[in-house]
């Protein structure tokens, strides 16, 4: 599954457009596992269900690449692989995007944290809503509303972009 030839950025991406590379990539994923692993919420869950943590950080590159450089480089199913851990709910993924939040915050520019960002809250959104329909149960967001999100400092705002993919 990953030991495709590595495929090369897609020249419309909206990462490559603002300087996301493979290295980039992987910096910020093996930052924010690292984080992950440690955070009590998450941690355990992660501890127990990764047996294997470098082939799943290439996994998570792989997924990152195609999402952010559309490089089509990964062919798994983050559905059902969320499917058979304990079950989560919108304070497992609140804590993922706030971790994931972190670390943009800390290695990439405005802009590329912002393409990172939508799509983290994306795939949150997607796990949370088929995790919870799947167990029956009506999905509560895990993000509030923007509008009633507490205003940011405006140092700590991200840049915007009217192009948002």
């Amino acid at each position: 599954m990953l030991k495709d030839a590595p495929r090369e950025p897609h020249p419309a991406s909206a990462g490559l457009a603002v300087g996301i590379d493979e290295a980039l990539l992987r910096t910020v994923v093996e930052t924010f596992y690292a984080k992950v692993r440690r955070d009590p919420l998450l941690g355990p869950i992660f501890d127990e269900a990764v047996a294997d943590w470098p082939e799943h950080l290439d996994r998570l590159c792989a997924f990152w690449s195609s999402l952010t450089l559309m490089t089509g480089r990964y062919k798994g199913d983050p559905f059902g692989a969320h499917l058979a851990l304990p079950p989560l709910g919108p304070a497992h993924f609140r804590t993922w995007l706030g971790l994931f939040e972190e670390t943009l915050a800390e290695l990439c520019t405005p802009d590329q944290a912002e393409v990172f960002r939508v799509r983290a809250e994306r795939v949150a959104e997607s796990l949370n809503l088929g995790l919870a329909m799947r167990r029956g149960a009506a999905p509560l967001p895990v993000r509030r509303p923007r509008s009633e999100q507490p205003a940011q400092p405006a140092a700590n705002r991200r840049s915007t972009n009217s192009n948002r993919s």
